[in-house]
């Protein structure tokens, strides 16, 4: 469906944004996975609860044809900050990441990054896939065998101490930017105890810089709570005594590159939901900032049936219908 204003163009199955963030800028996501394909099942995942794990690599999808969406993606997306290859569930269960990363670089000077749970990374051939990554962002969210279950929730086999073990040995390996993701959940990792905890581990690791991040978007398995201001600021004050950290500042969507609004808003909103009065904003941005036009773009796309809207923490976030619980 073309909404007022864009041009038609064809539906990406892979590729989608760009979106925006303050970790990344303006990134072109790759999405190599059917969803929910994952070794974990985290208790603030945006995609609910895992109902089967996946722990075997396969290639999901045929490298060429993802290849060939990056292709035309960039003909038309000209300033962006990354490539982001991220899954619908853990990104390291595509078989022939590495190809494709080593294919984009052939491509186009834009860096590449890659967003993945770590959890397979004590595999040779994983850490191998992922040397010519510009940027690796693996997840940590514990410093304890018990949090470690408690928030990640692992496929059998896949221990605390076997994700620490794949992690530091990717280290000893790889020489791009390795960037650690730390998920921070009020009331389950914010404590002093958990903090130091963690402290410890990623000295073990020895990562470039950890990224803390924030249950801002709604989970809808279970509810999550987000940490204070006061205990933000102390997880900052503890990581930062071992490595550098980034304060959980969110960044803003461009959609003004989009050629068709509602095959990119569907692309982003079906692997994460995203904030009422951001979407608003990113496609009031496409018609000068025109804040009447965009409202009435959104109720077309809200009169498609396609989406649907849920509150969590006082906001209002647009998801896929079947992805929210309904």
């Amino acid at each position: 469906m073309p909404v007022d204003g864009t041009r038609e163009s064809p539906i990406m199955k892979y590729v989608f944004g760009p979106v925006s963030s303050k970790r990344l800028g303006q990134s072109l996501g790759v999405d190599l996975l059917p969803p929910k394909s994952c070794t974990w099942s985290c208790v603030y995942c945006q995609l609910g609860k895992t109902k089967a794990f996946s722990t075997d690599r396969q290639e999901f999808f045929p490298r060429e044809e993802v290849l060939e969406e990056i292709r035309r993606a960039l003909e038309v997306n000209t300033s962006l900050d990354w490539i982001t290859f991220v899954g619908s569930g853990e990104t390291m269960l595509y078989k022939g990441i590495g190809w494709l990363i080593a294919e984009v670089k052939k491509l186009t000077t834009v860096p590449v990054a890659v967003i993945t749970n770590g959890s397979l990374f004590y595999l040779p051939e994983v850490r191998q896939e992922l040397l010519d990554a510009d940027a690796v962002l693996p997840s940590l969210n514990a410093g304890s065998e018990v949090l470690h279950e408690q928030i990640d929730r692992p496929a059998p086999g896949f221990t605390f101490r076997r994700h620490i073990e794949g992690l530091a040995a990717f280290r000893t390996e790889y020489k791009g930017r390795l960037w650690i993701e730390v998920m921070l959940l009020g009331g389950i990792n914010d404590s002093d105890e958990a903090l130091h905890d963690l402290a410890a581990v990623i000295k073990e690791i020895n990562p470039d810089m950890v990224h803390l991040v924030l249950p801002t978007r709604p989970a809808p398995e279970q509810e999550v709570l987000l940490p204070s201001p006061e205990r933000i600021q102390r997880a900052i004050a503890i990581l930062s005594e071992v490595v550098t950290v980034v304060d959980p500042v969110k960044g803003s969507m461009n959609l003004q590159s989009a050629p068709d609004l509602f095959n990119a808003i569907t692309a982003i909103v079906s692997r994460h939901p995203v904030q009422q009065r951001e979407l608003h904003k990113a496609i009031a941005d496409c018609f000068e900032g025109d804040s009447d036009k965009a409202g009435r773009v959104m109720d077309e796309l809200l009169e498609t049936g396609t989406f649907t809207i849920v509150e969590h923490a006082g906001e209002s976030y647009w998801m896929i219908k079947g992805l929210s619980g309904e």
